[in-house]
């Protein structure tokens, strides 16, 4: 509780306060108009609530009706004389056949290959050899994008430009190193 220590009173609130400065103003409050209570209420009776009726004995035709809908199911049905349904498939494609000795043909891109573009044709190893260097290229830009990303920002922009403008350049001879190295793999 505040009390004003030079006179002993108890200060106005801020509700006061604002009221006395909107009278000084020449506002005047807005207030709801006053209710007038009934002149007279009367006692409320109360009556007991009604009775619903007794439920109706089962209607033998209504059963009827609710038992034949029941048996109808017209997602387990089938049209009569209609041959047994398939499930919806695309036109059958011959499956690719396997090449002898499980030798895959690749062609490469000029972008990625500085001696491409070119078909090679590599065995399981020189497939795995391809696939771990390109993987080991792809861990690498993505870790050297989130290093640029956390100490420059900046830096990682200029880096995708430079990507974007001299990639070929950049990761061509790279590809073409992966590739030969792929190649060489017997097997």
């Amino acid at each position: 509780m505040v009390i004003d220590r030079e006179t002993g009173q108890i200060p106005p609130t801020a509700a006061e306060r604002m009221n006395l400065y909107d009278r000084q103003m020449g506002v005047e409050p807005i207030r709801p108009a006053a209710r007038q209570a009934p002149a007279e209420s009367a006692p409320v009776s109360v009556e007991a609530a009604p009775q619903r009726d007794a439920p109706r004995p089962p209607n033998e035709r209504m059963a009827a009706a609710v038992a034949e809908m029941n048996r109808k199911q017209p997602w387990s049905q089938k049209p009569k004389g209609a041959p047994p349904s398939q499930p919806a498939r695309t036109a059958q494609r011959p499956q690719p056949q396997p090449q002898a000795g499980g030798r895959k043909t690749i062609v490469t891109a000029k972008w990625w290959d500085s001696k491409g573009p070119r078909s090679i044709e590599l065995g399981p190893k020189g497939q795995a050899e391809l696939s771990g260097g390109f993987m080991a290229l792809v861990f690498g830009l993505a870790i050297a994008a989130i290093v640029a990303f956390f100490i420059e920002p900046l830096l990682l922009f200029a880096a995708a430009f430079a990507l974007f403008r001299f990639g070929g350049n950049i990761l061509g001879p790279m590809g073409a190193r992966i590739v030969d190295k792929a190649l060489a793999e017997k097997g």
